[in-house]
């Protein structure tokens, strides 16, 4: 049994779609875990408040540097290239994640591949490098991530290689069928046999939070509310216990 092979349960999935990527790398801090949250990687478009998350298992697509010989816009006539392949190949409900090095000089993806992926029911994707149309990749209604925009195409800089092994985005490591959350402040990389008691304990610490947010609010001291103290506790119990 492989780490892909273990079930993430619709539970997890609705958990993980309605806490913050902050929270998540507090609850992945706790058992250890201190780089997960990909650098230089933001949403493309800004979520609009209260929307949901991101969610999905990682599909990842690795490239490395080009070489003029091999990387010229005649590979795109084989149905196969590996760009393309991919996003023929990420099943619907992934996250397609590319390794591009963190390089921004060039777009890893552009509308109609984007618009593809749509379509197919993919949950969205992940680049540390940049896209190119990114206005009307904006209207398509894919959640992307990425490192900005930029409009030469990929092949002056990326020869795609690899489908589905582990790669590295945004300075993470991220392992095929790890569950990929995004949100507003970008993207987090949840360990697959760790998702469902992080997205459990996640949900949970946004209750707490929820509490103490509102006790701050109301003129609380940090002292003894946050982190809470036994009396902080106590009342908590009684805020929840009325609220359900």
């Amino acid at each position: 049994m492989t780490t892909q092979d273990i079930a993430i349960s619709d539970e997890t999935i609705e958990q993980l779609r309605h806490v913050s990527t902050a929270t998540l790398t507090t609850q992945l801090f706790k058992r250890g875990l201190r780089n997960v949250f990909l650098q230089g990687v933001a949403p493309l478009v800004k979520p609009a408040a209260g929307a949901p998350n991101m969610v999905g298992p990682a599909f990842t697509l690795r490239n490395i540097p080009a070489r003029e010989d091999l990387d010229h816009v005649g590979v795109f006539k084989n149905p196969d290239h590996p760009q393309r392949k991919a996003v023929e190949t990420a099943p619907a409900g992934s996250v397609l994640v590319q390794d591009c090095r963190g390089d921004r000089s060039v777009a890893s993806t552009g509308s109609i591949l984007t618009t593809r992926l749509k379509v197919r029911g993919v949950a969205g994707m992940v680049s540390d490098g940049c896209v190119r149309d990114s206005g009307t990749i904006g209207d398509i209604g894919l959640p992307l991530f990425c490192a900005g925009a930029s409009a030469p195409l990929n092949l002056a800089r990326h020869h795609a290689v690899d489908m589905n092994v582990p790669i590295a985005c945004g300075g993470v490591a991220v392992y095929p069928g790890d569950i990929v959350v995004g949100d507003v402040d970008g993207v987090v990389i949840v360990p697959r046999e760790m998702a469902a008691e992080v997205a459990r304990d996640a949900a949970e610490q946004e209750i707490m939070e929820e509490f103490i947010a509102e006790r701050v609010q109301g003129g609380a001291i940090l002292r003894g509310t946050y982190p809470p103290d036994e009396s902080t506790l106590a009342a908590f119990a009684e805020w929840r216990s009325k609220r359900k």
